[in-house]
């Protein structure tokens, strides 16, 4: 049903990482074409978090930035979200499932929101903090996260529109 693109299968890993995900994040990250810039922000971000590991205690803490990163984006992905449904003259939040692509991009999309909300720092710390603070549940991505699964739980009288 959906447009099928070429991204998919040009979309070559990330250099450090090699790493589809990070490539992918990175290209959202984008502004302008300015993949070189997007980049060093990402990797610096990696880095701080690098360093935050570095001073953590907790045995159970992942061990590599890397980890961090894909724990913020697991925890990010919605599993419900509502779509407005129009039935009989009237609009209805419906709730419906998250295709897994959708909950990748949802993710990705809160997360940098989240950063480019916040000004008067470089966007390498704020994301590394976004993601530090997603992956251990919290941060404005997770609220965002929080608050659509609320949405879908409100309206979950019309799920049976759903289909």
């Amino acid at each position: 049903m959906g447009r099928r693109t070429a991204s998919e299968t040009q979309l070559k890993p990330d250099p450090r990482y090699n790493d589809l995900v990070v490539a992918r994040f990175i290209n959202c990250l984008m502004y302008d074409g300015k993949k070189t810039a997007s980049t060093r922000v990402v990797y610096d971000c990696f880095d701080i978090i690098q360093a935050k590991l570095a001073k953590e205690t907790n045995p159970e803490a992942p061990k590599e930035a890397i980890q961090v990163f894909q724990l913020a984006i697991e925890n990010v992905k919605p599993f419900v979200e509502v779509r407005s449904k129009r039935i009989g003259g009237a609009n209805y939040q419906v709730p419906m499932q998250v295709n897994k692509k959708r909950q990748q991009s949802l993710a990705f999309r809160w997360i940098i929101d989240a950063c480019r909300g916040e000004r008067g720092r470089p966007m390498g710390q704020r994301l590394a903090d976004e993601l530090y603070a997603a992956a251990q549940g919290e941060g404005k991505a997770m609220q965002t996260r929080d608050q659509t699964h609320r949405m879908a739980e409100a309206n979950r009288a019309f799920a049976h529109f759903a289909n």
